[in-house]
């Protein structure tokens, strides 16, 4: 294709190949695991049709009917009612059939026989009572040998209930350590959101149609954590201006307004850029940047910072705030350190907010309460258009600077010159012009500055609010400039008026049950908090300081190297929770490490690769086989619930009661709240998870859920989640204060930062990196890459870049499904058919992708829509027809070509993608057992054709679950 960068209007004057995939050899043969799965069926007899919640990816709320027919899950379809998804039901969904009866389910508490050498474990059925005994005591008696430092959780992407290791569940041992997918996926903006604005507000409510839908990063129209599907396509092919930022050619993007092909890890440049096209073309929303951003806070960078001590708002650990941002304490002797000071263009003064009051020098705030219905167009029926508070003006009446320069004197009488935050980040914005950024991207000016002018020129003034907010991907979290990157597109969608606005970033949806953000029974209220000092040990905190601000996780690298050398103290046990050692970090090291541990449990539904080191495993019910409450974990708005249709097989149970039966083993209450018993049954959870809603308890919640369908929280939630702008109101700390069902906080306006402001400049950031370097957002090139390491580029020509979502797989979900198997049997590398003719590589060939950490092999996808130099990998492929140890990971997974330590500095995300790398073709010489395609220990070939027969080995099995 001669031209990557395009609009619509030029698009249907290109032919641009979209789905050269169909020529791998693998697709060749007839599928047999489909034709032969429909014999088995039963026909007539009772029938149910139960309304439910997926969970077969990440979205986790797409409404579905269950068809179960003489107690069998037979077909799954659309829920009408479900508005958020659009009553749209994807192969996922479908193939969750296959899932629930797949013959290799754990049926059983297993404990392995074998050392962690061996390919077979030697795995002997234990009851529950063994398997719970044993955790216990050995966790017991590896803290008191080690500390509960010692010990770490782990968790994969969430499922609501099955984030034990996510939810500070090894808090039970003292352990501040966890691992967990969160560190890579959602996490950073949630960790950004916090520290800059309020918790999650990073979330698009993209189900509102705005006028301008911006996908950043990422192929929504497949899978995503929020919006998703049919949902997605509808809304961009609705929008009046579709725009597409991503180094490939998506299936959605393809019909995109603009297509910004940048090169893999510059978005930060590319975010910078737009702002500075915003920012120049004055498209900002100047009240709302006044008075609720510290844009126009005065900055004094030669003076001393000053502060006070202040607490983070999770683990409430202490910490010094100091920052360079002018106080009335810099300027008075008995000045406030909270008041922040202000240059007044209306009086030519210095005035202050008081960031404890929350309120402006003489402000007497009243409760807002003028606004309109929003008037966004194409809605799905059951969403509802909800309250927009009117933007109130300053009373008293000021004119908070945003640009130039004042002079001030200090208290020991200095005098200073100051700026206004705003002026700063102007500045800053101002290294990232079109032009500039065009060097960084590879994007044309002329290009980034259009698609920044379309997202930002209001199309509709008269509605009061913006375009709409950006749905950016996973994309910008893996890198190692993660938080700048979400800081970047966080404050350009805030200062163009999308900041809970409708189609804007509205966070988390709030609903009046459990089962959100927070999750559904990953933990007892009774759960202890730390020994006072064990935050302080969170491995990785020498090298990531504000991981102690965030306590949320450990660094992965960092707990990785503690179990592989012991430094700075031994790391010799973990309990995972879903989760997976190939998510993040190079997984020869993760490989190696787990090898180490003294004792490793893992919950789950089936073998893992990794579970094959585990001690001990324990079989996880599906989402077939359970109920939990579930509300929208983005900006959806919706309410509803996962209902149990079928029994889990053998003694397989909900992952709540499992971690019930921990704090029972261990001693512990589970629950301290009133009215409720100390070890509640699984129904005795859900009474509880629902008594906001239904204070008759969960089996009459399920019965209106049947009859009613899926809710709009804008009806069940109108000032939490019903109004738009709750800034305004104080419902947007009131819904942030925690997360949890309840909380409602000081309903004072503002945010939950250190300044109850949008904090442009970092006080936070600033407190832990006192250099400064990184009060503002900024950008640096990735670690190695073309610019950064032309050494390395001269022997490793091609960046990489990976993560791409597939229809049928969701990571590394479904590989054991044959519907998904059979339609996608091995894992694709996308490459530009210029590069693969310079490679001599042809369709369907299997290739080696190799760097300087690590080699492996995927299969040539040739595709016009990847930029030439880049290659696109899939990511976290194992086999589980191998039933040797790790299931043959080393041969595909992405991340083994990653280097270990290449992290963001501040949350720790791993460098997931944009390094460098190099392609040749596999061929029997160059390849083990002679054999281009990869092969387990023996030789023999992993599943590579839908016809192979061991599909057939995965067809539902209906006996036996008893």
């Amino acid at each position: 294709m001669g031209k990557l960068h395009m609009s619509r209007r030029d698009f249907v004057k290109v032919s641009v190949v979209t789905g050269a995939a169909f020529g791998i050899s693998a697709l060749a043969e007839p599928s047999l695991a489909v034709a032969d799965d429909a014999v088995d069926k039963p026909v007539g007899g009772d029938i149910k049709r139960i309304r439910t919640g997926c969970r077969g990816c990440g979205k986790m709320e797409c409404g579905v009917i269950a068809v179960v027919q003489n107690g069998r899950v037979v077909r799954m379809e659309g829920d009408p009612t479900a508005f958020q998804s659009m009553g749209n039901c994807c192969t996922k969904s479908q193939a969750a059939i296959q899932a629930a009866y797949h013959p290799d389910r754990l049926h059983y508490p297993m404990k392995r026989t074998n050392d962690k050498e061996s390919d077979d474990p030697g795995w002997v059925r234990i009851s529950w009572d063994e398997a719970m005994t044993t955790i216990v005591s050995k966790f017991d008696e590896l803290q008191a040998r080690y500390g509960g430092e010692s010990l770490f959780g782990m968790c994969g992407t969430s499922r609501v209930w099955c984030m034990f290791g996510a939810s500070n569940g090894m808090y039970l041992w003292d352990s501040p350590n966890i691992v967990q997918a969160w560190q890579i996926c959602k996490g950073p903006r949630h960790f950004a959101t916090l520290m800059c604005s309020s918790f999650a507000d990073s979330w698009m409510e993209t189900v509102a149609h705005p006028d301008v839908y911006v996908a950043w990063g990422g192929a929504s129209e497949m899978s995503n954590y929020d919006d998703s599907c049919r949902t997605t396509v509808d809304v961009a092919t609705r929008s009046t201006t579709h725009i597409c930022v991503d180094p490939r050619e998506t299936n959605m993007g393809k019909e995109a307004d603009f297509q910004l092909h940048l090169r893999p890890g510059t978005d930060g440049a590319m975010a910078l850029a737009w702002t500075n096209v915003i920012i120049e073309n004055n498209l900002y929303d100047e009240l709302f940047t006044k008075k609720w951003t510290n844009g126009p806070f005065l900055v004094c960078e030669d003076m001393e910072p000053t502060g006070w001590t202040e607490a983070s708002p999770i683990v409430m650990t202490p910490f010094e705030l100091k920052t360079h941002l002018l106080k009335e304490s810099d300027l008075l002797e008995d000045g406030s350190p909270k008041r922040f000071m202000v240059w007044d263009n209306l009086a030519g003064r210095l005035t202050y907010f008081d960031s404890e009051t929350g309120f402006w020098e003489g402000e007497e705030w009243t409760k807002p309460t003028a606004g309109k219905e929003a008037s966004q167009e194409n809605l799905a029926p059951g969403f509802h258009q909800g309250f927009v508070i009117d933007p109130t003006p300053f009373d008293p009446e000021i004119d908070p600077a945003l640009f130039g320069e004042f002079e001030v004197t200090l208290k020991d009488g200095s005098t200073h010159k100051v700026q206004p935050v705003f002026q700063k980040y102007a500045d800053r914005c101002a290294e990232y012009t079109p032009e500039v950024a065009e060097e960084i991207t590879g994007v044309p000016a002329d290009q980034i500055r259009a698609a920044a002018m379309a997202y930002g020129t209001p199309l509709h003034p008269e509605k009061g609010y913006g375009n709409g907010g950006i749905q950016y991907m996973l994309a910008t979290e893996h890198a190692n400039t993660a938080i700048q990157n979400v800081r970047a597109l966080d404050y350009l969608t805030a200062i163009t008026g999308n900041y809970d606005t409708p189609g804007g970033q509205r966070a988390s949806t709030r609903a009046p049950i459990e089962g959100g953000q927070m999750g559904f029974a990953n933990n007892g209220s009774g759960m202890p908090m730390l020994s006072p000092g064990q935050m302080e040990k969170i491995l990785g905190r020498d090298e990531i300081p504000l991981l102690y601000w965030w306590g949320m996780w450990a660094d992965a690298a960092a707990t990785w190297n503690a179990v592989l050398t012991g430094e700075p103290y031994p790391v010799v046990g973990a309990f995972n929770s879903s989760g997976n050692f190939m998510n993040q970090c190079n997984t020869t090291t993760t490989w190696e490490a787990l090898k180490k541990l003294d004792f490793y449990v893992e919950c789950n539904l089936w073998h893992t690769p990794g579970g094959g080191l585990c001690d001990i495993v324990l079989p996880a019910a599906h989402f077939l086989e359970l109920s939990s409450p579930r509300s929208s974990q983005g900006a959806s708005g919706a309410m509803g619930a996962t209902v149990k249709c079928i029994d889990p097989p053998g003694e397989a149970k909900f992952d709540g009661e499992i971690i019930r039966m921990l704090y029972e083993y261990k001693g512990l209450p589970y629950n301290v709240i009133p009215g409720y018993p100390e070890y509640p049954s699984v129904e005795e959870m859900l009474d509880m998870s629902v008594a906001g809603f239904e204070p008759k308890g969960w089996k009459v919640f399920e019965q209106r859920f049947q009859e009613h369908g899926w809710w709009d929280c804008k009806e069940t939630e109108p000032e939490l989640w019903g109004t738009y702008r709750r800034y305004e109101t104080g419902a947007n700390r009131a819904r942030n204060a925690g997360g949890f069902v309840g909380s409602q906080g000081d309903w004072l306006p503002g945010f939950y930062t250190p300044t109850k402001k949008i904090e442009i400049w970092s006080t936070v950031m600033e407190s832990f990196h006192p250099d400064g370097e990184w009060n503002l957002p900024t950008y640096r090139e990735p670690p190695h890459s073309p610019v950064s390491d032309p050494d390395m580029y001269k022997e490793y020509p091609l960046i990489i870049t990976t993560g791409r979502r597939i229809p049928v797989y969701f990571h590394s979900e479904h590989r054991q499904l044959p519907w998904c198997r059979e339609q996608w049997p091995v894992p694709r590398v996308e490459i530009n058919p210029d590069d693969a003719a310079t490679y001599g590589i042809e369709q369907g060939d299997w290739v080696w992708i190799e760097t300087p950490y690590g080699k492996i092999r995927e299969v040539a996808d040739l595709y016009y829509g990847i930029r030439p130099g880049t290659i696109n990998c899939e990511h976290q492929w194992w086999f589980p027809e191998f039933k040797q140890s790790g299931s043959g990971h080393e041969l595909c997974a992405v991340n083994h070509l990653i280097d270990n330590w290449a992290r963001d500095p501040h949350c720790g995300a791993s460098n997931l993608r944009a390094y460098l790398g190099k392609i040749y073709k596999a061929t029997p010489e160059n390849s083990p057992f002679g054999n281009p395609v990869p092969c387990d220990h023996n030789g023999v070939e992993i599943i590579h054709d839908a016809s192979d027969p061991r599909l057939k080995e995965w067809l539902p099995t209906y006996e036996g679950r008893e």
